[in-house]
C-alpha cells in the first residue's frame, strides 16, 4: 500500500477503537468526506489529519499489540533527581543503565557551581545568534579547551548535536559530491546526507577492504568526498579502525568524519577519544564531530578541525548562523566536565575497568554482547522487540532500568538491551545485574 492511500479499513476501525473515536466521527474509508482540491483531484479527508497519519496510525497499533501482550510502556518514564548510576522513579530508586553520564559528572558540584556562576554573570541565554549579536567568553574558551583536545586548530559549538551533523554536512557537500558512511551510523549523519543532496553509499559495518572497492569504483565521478565512521558506534560499542580509515582517505583523496559523541570521555588514557587510543594525530582527520550531552555534562554539538573550516561553518553554515548561541549555563557546565575529565584520568580508568568487567560477567553468563569491545556501550542482544522490551519491564520490577532497542531501531533480530556504563558502577551493581537478566531472560 501507498504512505498516500488511505489505510484499509479495517485497520482504520482497529485504530478507531484505541482512540476511542466512533465510527461516524473516525474519518474511516466508510465515511471519510472525500474533498475536491482547486486543481480537481480528489483529496482523501485522512491526507488532512495528523491521526491518520501513516507514522501514526503505525504507532498506535504497536501499542495496541503491547497492551494486549500486557506489556507497560518502557518509555517517557519520569525520573526525579540527576541521571547517574542511580536514579529515582516515582519514588523508589533504581540502578541505571539509561545515562550517558560516563564519568559521573552531571550533577558534579563543580560542573553546578560553574553553571550557576554563568547564569549570575550572562543569564540563561545569550538571546541571539553570535554571528549578529556577538559572543561571551565562556563559549569561546569551550571551543578551545576542545580544540586543544583534538589537536586542531579551531572548534565551533553548536546548540544540538545530531543539527551539528545535519547543519554540518549539509552544508559542506553538495549535489556534485559522495558522502560514504558506515552501515550503522547514526540518524543525524543521514539527515545531514539528505539535506546536503549528496550522493549517499552506505558500506558494510567497519569493513575497510569494502570501502576501498567502493571508492576505487565511484571516487572518479564526484568532486568531494566524504568518509563518516563513529568513534564508538552507539547501539554495538565497537570502533573503527582508525589507521586503515586515515590511510584510505589519503590514497582517495576523500575527507574523513568522525562522530566522537560516544568516545569522548571513554577511549584513551585522558578520554580524549578514538585519535588518543589509535595513537594518531588529532589532525589527520579533517573532522570532529562530538556532543556536549554526554561526558560534558551539557546540552550541544560541536565540530573541531582546521581553521577554514570551522570559519565557513561559523560564518555559512544555517544551523549555527540562524540559531541562538549555547546557553552561557550550558557552556560553563561542559567546560567545568571537560577539565574535570582533563585533571582527574582516574575517571576515564575506572569507566574502562567497569566497562571490561560487565562484558566479561556478561559472555560468562552466555549472554550476547554482539560487537561490543566493553567501552561505553554494551547491547544483550536478545533478537525479538517483544523479548527486549518483556525483558526490560521485569528488570524494571526488580530494580534496574535498562531501556530496550527495539525495531525499527535495528532489525528485529537485533532487538536488544542497550547498556550504558558509568565510572560510577560498582561490581556488585554490576554482578547484581547480569545475575537477575540471567534469572528472567
Amino acid at each position: 500500500m501507498s504512505k498516500l492511500e488511505p489505510a484499509p479499513v479495517g485497520r482504520l476501525q482497529l485504530i478507531d477503537r484505541i482512540l476511542g473515536k466512533k465510527a461516524e466521527d473516525s474519518g474511516s474509508a466508510a465515511a471519510a468526506p472525500v474533498r475536491r482540491a482547486s486543481g480537481a483531484r480528489r483529496i482523501p479527508d485522512a491526507w488532512t489529519r495528523f491521526d491518520r497519519h501513516p507514522a501514526y496510525e503505525s504507532m498506535l497499533v504497536s501499542k495496541a499489540a503491547s497492551q494486549r501482550l500486557g506489556l507497560d510502556n518502557p518509555f517517557f518514564r519520569v525520573h526525579d533527581g540527576r541521571a547517574g548510576a542511580m536514579t529515582r522513579i516515582d519514588g523508589r530508586d533504581y540502578l541505571n543503565f539509561a545515562s550517558y553520564n560516563y564519568l559521573g559528572l552531571a550533577g558534579h558540584p563543580q560542573v553546578d557551581q560553574a553553571a550557576k556562576d554563568a547564569i549570575d554573570r550572562y543569564g540563561t541565554t545569550v538571546s541571539a545568534s553570535r554571528l549578529v549579536a556577538g559572543e561571551r567568553p565562556v563559549q569561546r574558551d569551550l571551543e578551545q579547551a576542545l580544540a586543544q583536545v583534538y589537536g586542531t586548530e579551531d572548534c565551533v559549538v553548536f546548540v544540538s548535536g545530531h543539527a551539528t551533523n545535519v547543519s554540518a554536512i549539509g552544508h559542506l557537500f553538495g549535489p556534485k559530491d559522495l558522502v560514504v558512511h558506515d552501515s550503522l551510523i547514526h540518524n543525524s549523519v543521514l539527515m545531514g546526507i539528505q539535506l546536503s543532496g549528496a550522493t549517499r553509499r552506505a558500506f558494510p559495518h567497519n569493513d575497510v577492504d569494502a570501502l576501498d572497492r567502493l571508492l576505487g569504483d565511484l571516487r572518479g565521478r564526484f568532486e568531494r568526498v566524504l568518509i563518516v565512521v563513529e568513534g564508538i558506534y552507539s547501539m554495538d560499542g565497537d570502533m573503527p579502525d582508525l589507521p586503515a580509515l586515515i590511510d584510505l582517505k589519503r590514497r582517495h583523496h576523500a575527507f574523513l568524519m568522525v562522530d566522537e559523541a560516544h568516545a569522548l570521555g571513554v577511549l584513551g588514557e585522558k578520554g580524549y577519544g578514538l585519535h588518543e587510543h589509535s595513537g594518531i594525530d588529532g589532525r589527520a582527520v579533517d573532522i570532529w564531530m562530538g556532543t556536549l550531552s554526554k561526558t560534558l555534562s551539557g546540552c550541544g554539538g560541536y565540530i573541531a578541525g582546521e581553521r577554514a573550516l570551522v570559519e565557513q561553518l561559523k560564518y555559512a553554515a544555517p544551523g549555527f548562523v540562524y540559531s541562538v548561541g549555547i546557553a552561557p549555563p550550558l557552556a560553563a557546565a561542559s567546560l567545568a566536565a571537560l577539565t574535570l575529565m582533563r585533571a582527574e584520568p582516574e575517571r576515564v580508568a575506572r569507566l574502562k575497568q567497569r566497562g571490561q568487567f560487565f562484558l566479561r560477567q556478561a559472555r560468562a553468563a552466555g549472554l550476547n554482547t554482539g560487537l561490543s569491545q566493553g567501552y561505553s556501550v554494551i547491547p544483550v542482544i536478545l533478537g525479538s522487540s517483544l523479548k527486549a522490551v518483556r525483558l526490560s519491564n521485569q528488570l524494571f520490577d526488580h530494580g534496574v532500568n535498562v531501556q530496550p532497542i527495539i525495531h525499527p531501531a535495528v532489525e528485529e533480530k537485533a532487538a536488544r538491551l542497550r547498556f550504558f556504563l558509568s565510572s560510577e558502577h560498582t561490581e556488585a551493581q554490576i554482578v547484581e545485574t547480569i545475575g537477575l537478566i540471567q534469572q528472567l531472560a
